[in-house]
């Protein structure tokens, strides 16, 4: 009895087997074949005319003729003594089927009249035999009747599964389908397809993890809370610069959580169809309750929810206000302690709906912004761990050359350095391979083929030198590093600098920085005593700078305390906030302040002219130069910031972010583009 039980058990375990499309296609493809190879015998008859047939007939070659009346069409069968004469008719070679060939007429052949006429004129040995009859292909007929239903059948079938597919199936959380379009497109991370991802692949963003790290603890151990009379957080909004590393931080959540994780873009609850995108809403929040607790992460939220004051458009009933009433609606009806959790991220929180931004839907807004010092270096390690590097290879300075780098470039920074090495053929990724990367990023590609006259490359090096002269003597000006009059991406030359990341800007530091951007201009005025288009990217720069110092910051005595800044941009203005008396001021000042700046730089160069112009020669003969060559020829830097400080043990060859791009090509032809960005806080 024991030897028995498992066998019927594992009897009962054999399921059977799932229907496949392949059980219709193949009876299919066998039908056609019988019908391909039924009465098959060997070859096709020729074709051939009436009063060839006649000759033949003559000869004494034909043994038979069958004549189909409903076809006008007459089957010959040649004697087999006679076949050798028709080679050439077929191929060079004797056909073994019959009949070996046919002919057609009109509808006014009468068979019995016309082969009785001929046979009476016949010898015996020449007589041939014939049949008038009609023929009927009833299988054919069938299969008309039968098989085309079925193909438009199966093509519905094919249609309707790829339409299931390519409308509904993309998301992952929905069967989906032309009927299920208004399903959630949500895909979902549970325990069965949890990801890889933690919050030790997340590097930097201490704070942020603290916040989203409290979230997690409060799913999992929800009574340490609760039983303090807390009450989990229904929201938290994710908001930071492109690259930061929002989505990454998202994912570690869903990798840490021991609960089901939601994740969808928002520019999937918008479709063409009218209703969709509140229809979605309310089917990922409906999964959502049936899953809790959960986490519901809406990436790009922006998409969805702008503030509705600055959706214009020319329809009254926009989906995508009606998804967001939906969205405010399904946020706000949670019960206490429902254990559903929102997790949102955008880089533009300044254009989302007041609604949506207040407490009891998103309850906390996490800023993750660009990392510091310590915490590149941080996320450096992370992104080296599959590099092979040089040994003994120094990690730290990589953090220093790239102030102001998001997580994201510090990755391709990585990336393209082992590009670098592979195209050199390295075994290993050394220093130089980083440093080349980081000019490639942010600089661009260098164009030694550009052709470049002895007189434009002369001017171009009085320009950067005269950049050089004024930030190494001023001592707020931001530090100068390298200059190169190397062609690279769309500038003819450049300045480099390791800017101080700080919070806040004086008066005198902008000044001081508008003076060494001005340096280039400057320089062309004293040495060629005219101006040219290299100067392009420079005054757009110290353009936008110098109104944000009049009209944001309130830096002048004139304009006063007085800041022109909408930071909520409400969307109800239609024109200025000032009068055009008003305005008229702040062009005046703005004006006013690019000319102290000027004139500063002025009055570094011809106080400096004997290095000045040392400098210029030193830069044409080597095309590039660095702080060393500068502190030779002027002396140490009188800055706060010394530059030997952030390039101790650093070779030649490194370079930093790029502040000022000068001799722009375009700048010959093209204007500069209008930017409507407003400055944010830390620009200050």
């Amino acid at each position: 009895m024991n030897n028995k039980q498992p066998r019927k058990n594992s009897m009962k375990n054999i399921k059977p087997p799932k229907f496949n499309a392949l059980w219709i296609y193949i009876p299919i493809l066998l039908l056609i074949g019988y019908m391909y190879f039924w009465g098959y015998n060997g070859g096709e008859p020729v074709k051939t005319e009436w009063y060839k047939v006649k000759n033949d007939i003559n000869n004494g070659d034909v043994k038979k003729i069958v004549f189909i009346t409903n076809l006008y069409k007459g089957e010959v069968t040649i004697k087999k003594d006679s076949l050798e004469k028709y080679k050439e008719m077929f191929g060079g070679r004797i056909p073994k089927y019959s009949p070996q060939l046919y002919f057609t007429v009109s509808e006014n052949f009468e068979p019995e009249t016309e082969f009785e006429k001929i046979r009476q004129g016949l010898s015996a040995d020449k007589r041939f035999e014939y049949e008038v009859d009609e023929r009927v292909d009833y299988l054919g007929k069938i299969l008309s009747w039968i098989l085309l239903p079925l193909l438009l059948v199966l093509l519905w079938i094919w249609m309707m599964r790829k339409m299931s597919k390519g409308i509904g199936g993309t998301g992952g959380g929905s069967t989906g389908g032309i009927f299920n379009v208004g399903k959630s497109q949500a895909t979902l991370f549970d325990k069965t397809n949890k990801t890889k991802i933690t919050f030790k692949d997340v590097a930097g963003l201490e704070e942020a993890k603290i916040e989203v790290m409290e979230i997690v603890d409060f799913l999992k151990n929800p009574k340490k809370y609760t039983a303090l009379g807390g009450k989990i957080p229904k929201g938290a909004l994710l908001v930071g610069p492109p690259g930061t590393g929002k989505t990454l931080l998202a994912k570690a959540v869903a990798g840490e959580a021991d609960v089901p994780f939601f994740s969808i873009s928002g520019s999937d609850f918008v479709e063409m169809f009218v209703g969709v995108g509140a229809s979605r809403v309310r089917d990922l929040f409906r999964q959502a309750k049936e899953k809790a607790p959960c986490i519901v992460f809406i990436d790009e939220i922006d998409a969805v929810g702008r503030a509705r004051s600055k959706n214009v458009g020319f329809s009254s009933n926009d989906e995508r206000e009606n998804t967001l009433n939906q969205l405010l609606t399904e946020m706000d009806g949670f019960g206490t302690n429902s254990g559903v959790i929102i997790l949102a991220a955008t880089n533009r929180a300044d254009v989302l709906d007041k609604a949506l931004m207040r407490a009891g839907r998103f309850d906390r807004q996490i800023n993750v912004d660009l990392p510091e010092l310590k915490e590149r270096e941080e996320i450096f390690a992370v992104h080296l761990r599959e590099i092979k590097l040089a040994p003994n290879f120094d990690k730290t300075f990589l953090a220093k050359q790239t102030p102001g780098f998001s997580g994201a470039d510090i990755a391709n920074v990585c990336n393209e350095a082992a590009l670098v090495a592979a195209r050199r053929n390295k075994k290993f990724v050394e220093r130089q391979d980083f440093l080349d990367a980081i000019d490639r990023i942010v600089g661009g590609l260098e164009k030694r083929s550009k052709i470049i006259t002895p007189e434009e490359k002369r001017t171009i090096a009085y320009h950067e030198a005269g950049h050089a002269t004024v930030s190494w003597m001023l001592p707020n000006a931001n530090p100068l590093f390298k200059v190169t009059i190397i062609p690279r991406g769309k500038a003819l030359g450049a300045a480099w600098y390791l800017p101080e990341e700080r919070q806040i800007t004086t008066t005198e530091q902008m000044m001081d920085e508008m003076a060494a951007t001005m340096g280039g201009r400057v320089a062309e005025e004293i040495i060629n005593g005219k101006i040219s288009t290299g100067a392009l990217n420079d005054l757009e720069k110290i353009t936008k700078q110098a109104y944000a110092m009049v009209s944001y910051f309130g830096m002048s005595k004139k304009v006063g305390n007085l800041s022109y800044y909408d930071s909520q941009e409400t969307g109800y203005s239609f024109g200025k906030p000032y009068s055009e008396k008003t305005a008229e001021l702040l062009d005046a000042e703005a004006k006013n302040f690019i000319n102290i700046a000027h004139d500063m730089a002025y009055d570094v160069l011809k106080a400096n002219m004997k290095g000045f112009m040392e400098l210029a020669e030193l830069l044409l003969a080597r095309e590039v130069i660095f702080a060393e060559d500068l502190e030779r020829i002027f002396g140490k830097r009188k800055g706060n910031k010394k530059i030997a400080e952030e390039t101790e043990n650093t070779p030649k060859d490194v370079q930093a972010q790029i502040s000022s791009e000068s001799a722009t090509e375009e700048g010959k032809n093209e204007k500069p583009e209008k930017n409507d960005e407003k400055p944010s806080d830390k620009d200050c």
